[in-house]
């Protein structure tokens, strides 16, 4: 049986901005969003890089801390990105 870990991240896009998001397969998900294919927000701001993520056992866990870290200030996610806590 494969495990799959479920990932919350934040991607720096083309203009500066920050989209968080949250998969099972990160590395995937990545090259979905820059080839277009991810979500509608970062199709019209590529390319994105990824700036920060944290890991957990279920998808459950990782929405609540995508939705947690949508909440966040702008200086907060910096801050969060910078200090890397959480990852």
């Amino acid at each position: 049986m494969e495990i799959f870990m479920n990932y919350t991240y934040i991607l720096r896009c083309g203009d500066g901005s920050l989209y968080t998001g949250w998969t099972n397969n990160l590395e995937k998900r990545l090259e979905e969003h820059n080839q277009g294919r991810g979500a509608k927000y970062t199709r019209a701001h590529l390319p994105v890089v990824l700036a920060y993520y944290e890991c957990f056992d279920t998808k459950e866990e990782a929405m609540r801390r995508e939705a947690a870290i949508k909440k966040l200030s702008r200086p907060q996610k910096e801050r969060l990105i910078a200090t890397g806590e959480g990852s």
